[in-house]
């Protein structure tokens, strides 16, 4: 699976899980939290791949 779909996959996630706290379940926050930590990771790990694509670029 490639790093845009996995953030898609989480974002959906988010929301879903989101939506249900909001409407008051109180252990939907702590999976919606979660899911914004997966996103975080996965944003990070763009970041890393974008830099390390730039760098290999510049050395040829």
């Amino acid at each position: 699976m490639n790093l845009v779909s996995e953030m898609e996959q989480a974002f959906e996630s988010f929301k879903r899980e989101f939506e249900k706290f909001e409407r008051g379940n109180k252990s939907a926050g702590t999976r919606a939290r979660k899911s914004l930590q997966d996103i975080k990771k996965i944003s990070q790990d763009i970041r890393n791949y974008i830099q390390e694509s730039k760098k290999d670029e510049e050395s040829k």
